[in-house]
């Protein structure tokens, strides 16, 4: 079993004969950090929610790695930050990296991105929440800004509800503010991200500087207003993405997977 406490030392370059040919098909030169140290008291289990089962048989973490891998490489770098029950976390998948927070109980996710971003390598790092059921055709969606080392926030227009992290753009079409308090936000966060190679040193700095409850969205909200760091927002809204905080996102999750249609229509008729 690794941890992400060790830098990491395996560079994504593919193994084609030929250069040509390695241009072509070789992964995006990305890490994926994925955020898993929270208690997930909303939800009410008694394991680490990306844990939760869904109705595919795999679980959350499952479905996230299984997509990240499918369209990122098998190689690609992933960690989960843990601390809640973090052994049976770590033995549930034991082929990933492991950085930990040990102020799970007491600190928000802008510490746990914090421990992630800190035993990182170099470069740019994708990072998504843990309790996040997607499609995996967003990944393919943002691969052109992995490629180009575009620091990102994925949102989705279709809806806007009060107890999300909602966003505004500047002039320039970038994230303005990026909280739960915006008011006249334009769409919703999803909880997939990346900073690029060139921005992570200064969320780093403003992570840091997070009061110990702070959502991650506020580091990155004051480094776009000190630093002028910029995240570009794409659209997955064509395709579907839940963050499951709540019974009923379960279950409005395992309606979006694979076969949860033609199963209702089945029963229907």
């Amino acid at each position: 079993m690794r941890t992400s406490d060790r830098v990491l030392s395996n560079v994504l370059l593919g193994h084609s004969p030929s250069r040509a040919t390695r241009l072509r098909t070789a992964p995006p030169p990305v890490q994926v950090v994925i955020l898993a140290a929270g208690m997930g008291t909303r939800l009410g289990r008694e394991h680490p929610k990306p844990l939760t089962p869904l109705s595919d048989g795999r679980s959350i973490l499952e479905r996230q790695v299984e997509a990240l891998r499918t369209v990122l490489g098998e190689e690609v770098p992933i960690t989960a930050v843990v601390g809640f029950r973090c052994e049976m976390l770590m033995q549930a998948a034991p082929d990933l990296s492991f950085a930990y927070n040990p102020d799970f109980a007491t600190t928000n996710t802008s510490k746990s991105l914090l421990r992630g971003l800190q035993n990182s390598r170099d470069g740019g790092v994708l990072w998504l929440n843990g309790d996040v059921v997607f499609d995996p055709a967003v990944l393919d969606l943002v691969l052109p800004y992995l490629h180009a080392d575009q620091s990102f926030v994925c949102v989705d227009t279709n809806t806007v509800a009060d107890e999300e992290v909602k966003y505004t753009l500047d002039e320039h079409g970038y994230v303005r503010e990026l909280s739960k308090t915006v008011v006249g936000g334009l769409g919703e966060a999803v909880g997939i991200n990346y900073v690029s190679s060139g921005d992570k040193p200064a969320l780093i700095a403003h992570l840091g500087a997070c009061g110990l409850q702070d959502y991650f969205e506020r580091g990155m909200e004051t480094a776009i207003g000190t630093e002028g760091v910029r995240f570009r927002p794409v659209d997955i809204s064509q395709f579907a993405a839940v963050e499951v905080d709540f019974e009923t996102d379960l279950t409005r999750a395992n309606a979006l997977l694979p076969g949860a249609l033609l199963t209702e229509a089945a029963e229907v008729g």
